[in-house]
């Protein structure tokens, strides 16, 4: 868990309080193995925001069993066994007329965690996730300017169309790729967007605030909004969305410093239960480990003689990444998702066999095969080339308003998987519980069985207000 703010974050969010009316872990714990950088905890899902806005108050505690005695040893401070998190979290909605909105999103962290004594070190957090102004200037073309987290993508496990991703996490109690996707950090920007009867047309604008830093820094000033983390560098983003019957179609063209990549998505349902989409996105692009090495030397991390290891082509070329799969919903409401996920870019089966023999043979090198996974945690794509993803849920399961999920994602390379069960309870309009559990299983050799958390338990409960 990096500390970011101080506790001021926490009142910050009193004002909203009073004028809000009553509401009704996995790859990315790669990010914990960054040099330097401490264990993140968990935080409970998002949920969607009633009309006008909502806050709550929630505390989650983490219980982790850790594995002993890794292939690649883990540099630096080890991750906690036990975590307590105690969240104010709050989002509000303003029509200001005249077809002008303003939208706000944040939330402030305190944390307890074993072997550190409260009010000391790592003890609290603020994430402004969201902060912009909307204007309708012209019926059905709307102006949005200010922090926004803008999505992209169909897909459920991995979205390669989903561009503005990269150093957005916040800490979740759960892995369900959704949570993370609707719970994170915006990027500052300009947005335009027309809505037609045929589809929709969008562009926007992301400029560059900040030079890149280094991943895992801890030094925040109070209440420091995090935008070097999501704009340090240029970018944009040309959305166009066409409706054709059934068939939800959409291009995209995004640029990014001297990079451009293509995108596209597609929906089609098949009968009355099943719905298969795919996503891809393609351009130039070097291997994964040879732009975690580039980012490193480039914020000060690794000395500019750092070598990309494992060796390979370290050249760019066209990358592809692509997830395609099916929802299929029962009659109960089971809804199930399968998918394929292909990160070209990601490390090989021969990639990984070097991974641990240099990772195991030297301390030093250790830390840098641990800082190559944690930036692909930080720009949240696969470390490996290829895993699937399922998922299932069914709500009102054990009674109403008890709703089960299930996930998974698996390595097609060892076998190895992550997997998470949770049970979510909303207990009445102004009580949630939520029980997560998750697992890295594999044998030491492997993508998750090489991780330092093998267990992880999370019990969380939230009070809106």
């Amino acid at each position: 868990m990096k500390a970011r703010a101080s506790g001021l974050g926490l009142l910050g969010l009193i004002g909203l309080i009073l004028s809000c009316p009553p509401a009704l872990a996995d790859e990315n714990s790669d990010l914990d193995m960054i040099p330097g950088a401490v264990n993140a905890p968990a935080a409970a899902a998002e949920s969607a925001a009633a009309a006008g806005g909502k806050v709550s108050l929630e505390d989650a505690v983490l219980l982790g069993a850790l594995r002993p005695g890794l292939v690649v040893p883990l540099p630096g401070t080890q991750p906690p066994r036990w975590e307590n998190r105690t969240s104010l979290d709050g989002r509000r909605q303003w029509d200001l007329g005249h077809d002008v909105s303003a939208t706000f999103s944040d939330r402030a962290d305190l944390f307890e965690r074993n072997g550190q004594d409260f009010g000391t070190g790592e003890t609290a957090a603020n994430d402004l996730r969201e902060a912009y102004m909307t204007w309708e200037a012209a019926p059905r073309v709307y102006l949005e300017a200010g922090r926004i987290n803008l999505r992209n993508g169909v897909a459920l496990g991995y979205n390669p169309t989903d561009f503005f991703r990269a150093g957005t996490l916040i800490d979740q109690a759960t892995a369900d790729p959704s949570a993370l996707r609707e719970n994170r950090l915006g990027t500052v920007m300009l947005h335009a967007q027309q809505v037609a009867e045929w589809g929709a047309v969008s562009l926007a604008y992301a400029p560059k605030l900040y030079d890149p830093t280094r991943l895992g820094l801890a030094d925040y000033a109070p209440l420091d909004p995090h935008i070097d983390r999501t704009n340090a560098s240029d970018r944009l983003l040309l959305t166009l969305h066409r409706d054709i019957g059934d068939v939800a179609p959409e291009l995209l063209v995004y640029h990014d410093g001297a990079q451009t990549r293509l995108g596209s998505n597609i929906s089609v349902p098949v009968g009355q239960q099943v719905i298969a989409y795919a996503e891809w996105s393609g351009g130039p692009q070097r291997r994964q480990i040879a732009e975690a090495v580039a980012y490193g030397i480039r914020t000060g991390t690794l000395p500019a003689t750092t070598p990309v290891l494992p060796a390979g082509d370290n050249g760019w070329s066209f990358q592809n990444d692509v997830a395609a799969g099916f929802s299929w919903t029962g009659e109960s409401k089971l809804t199930i998702n399968l998918e394929y996920i292909f990160h070209e870019a990601g490390m090989t089966p021969a990639d990984w066999q070097r991974w641990f023999a240099i990772g195991h043979s030297s301390a030093t090198l250790a830390g840098l095969m641990w800082y190559e996974r944690g930036y692909a945690a930080d720009q949240q794509v696969p470390v490996a080339r290829q895993q699937m993803f399922l998922r299932a849920t069914l709500p009102d399961a054990i009674a109403r308003d008890v709703d089960l999920t299930g996930l998974t994602f698996v390595s097609l390379d060892d076998g190895s998987a992550y997997a998470q069960g949770e049970v979510d309870w909303n207990i009445d309009r102004i009580w949630s519980a939520g029980f997560y559990v998750g697992a890295d299983l594999g044998p030491p050799r492997s993508a998750y069985g090489s991780l330092k958390s093998a267990v992880s338990v999370t019990a969380q409960v939230k009070r809106y207000f």
